[in-house]
């Protein structure tokens, strides 16, 4: 198989230097990270030290104005560890968040902040999903009302990743109540300690338990108005903008997913015997695991090329909206399966395929539910006029 345009030889030469980082500064904590539901700060600013937070920012901002495919090859190792949690977080704050920052903010605000986001000082989050708002981003019910030189914020955010260790949050507010859906909305940075900015417990999740993921409250919350990202009331469409990079970040821990979940159950189901017999030689278990590793393989060739596409500057919104359905519904699949094969060693907890088994049911929920997705494709084709422009 050709290799995809995006592993460069510095791409895969970095790769050797993250999974040595990882090997050396991360596996050994990473079960007392799980048990303690929470990534240390100390975890943060050894990726900064070392380069691999936020490398695409330009140098001026603490990167080295890598490209894109260093960003992936950072999001695969991490999900190679079998804790797909980190993954979530160092995505989420590198890939998902920051991006905003450095396309909206001001020059004053860019020297503020990013340094501190590449060295893992800062830590990032946006506020998108409501209590009564998941993938319906047009009805948002946060508000930001201008009053003189502040913004002043009352609502609520749930299931923040990164929420409750975040120094700052991008939060998605309605400053426009009079405005259709979709144009009265805008983006403004609240930092961490501002008055009214209220930190909930975490929550207690199915799984990805180690990394953090919050309620937050915004009570009467006064922000500058320079703390606005972009032009006011163009907040929806920034979102739906970044949103790609987002689902593509989430294509490809899905398939990084499947593909680890896939190469630690064969080993087990070749050594594993029943009625004197490795279970893996069973007919119906070898078909299953045939399917799956052709699965697999089909979902690594289409995750490239759109990693490649996304490299190009090619819009990506239809390729991307099929890629993050198809490939976290993969997931859970080939995870269901090799729950199975493994029998009740699969069900107990200490156990990897079982933390799998839950960490990835969250895949096809977050940055737009797969219904979502194919809504966006069905109208894409014509099929469906119900979504918002």
């Amino acid at each position: 198989m050709a290799r995809a345009a995006w592993r460069t030889a510095e791409v895969e030469e970095l790769r050797s230097h993250f999974r040595s980082f990882l090997s050396r500064e991360v596996a050994p904590h990473l079960g007392e990270w799980e048990r303690q539901r929470r990534t240390p700060r100390s975890f943060w600013q050894a990726m900064g030290r070392s380069g691999f937070l936020c490398p695409w920012l330009p140098e001026a901002f603490g990167g080295s104005a890598a490209g894109f495919g260093i960003s992936a090859v950072i999001c695969e190792e991490l999900g190679r560890t079998g804790f797909m949690g980190l993954q979530t977080g160092v995505s989420v704050h590198a890939d998902i968040v920051v991006p905003y920052l450095e396309q909206l903010a001001g020059e004053e605000q860019k020297r503020r902040w990013l340094p501190g986001c590449a060295s893992g000082e800062i830590l990032t989050a946006i506020g998108m999903t409501e209590p009564s708002v998941g993938s319906d981003l047009a009805n948002l019910k946060m508000t930001a009302v201008r009053d003189g030189d502040s913004w002043v914020i009352n609502g609520q955010k749930t299931f923040i990743s990164n929420g409750v260790d975040c120094d700052l949050i991008i939060l998605a507010c309605r400053t426009d109540p009079a405005a259709p859906a979709s144009q009265g909305v805008s983006l403004i940075v609240v930092e961490t300690g501002t008055p009214g900015f209220l930190k909930a417990r975490p929550l207690e999740k199915m799984g990805q338990h180690i990394q953090d993921t919050a309620e937050l409250f915004f009570e009467d919350c006064r922000v500058p108005v320079a703390n606005l990202l972009g032009a006011e009331g163009h907040g929806f469409r920034y979102l739906m903008e970044n949103l790609q990079r987002e689902r593509l970040m989430i294509s490809i821990a899905a398939q990084v997913a499947a593909e680890q979940i896939l190469a630690k159950t064969l080993p087990y189901v070749k050594e594993r015997k029943a009625f004197g017999t490795p279970i893996g030689s069973f007919q119906h278990n070898a078909f299953k695991l045939v399917e799956l590793a052709t699965e697999v393989e089909i979902g690594r060739t289409f995750l490239d090329a759109v990693i490649d596409e996304f490299e190009e500057g090619t819009d990506i919104t239809r390729r991307v909206s099929m890629a993050k359905w198809w490939m976290s519904d993969l997931a859970n699949r080939v995870a269901y399966e090799a729950v199975q094969l493994h029998g009740g060693y699969g069900y107990m907890a200490e156990y990897p395929v079982a933390r799998d088994f839950v960490d990835v049911r969250a895949m096809p929920i977050y940055a737009g539910s797969n219904e979502v997705m194919k809504l966006i494709l069905a109208r894409m084709m014509g099929l469906d006029s119900r979504m918002p422009d």
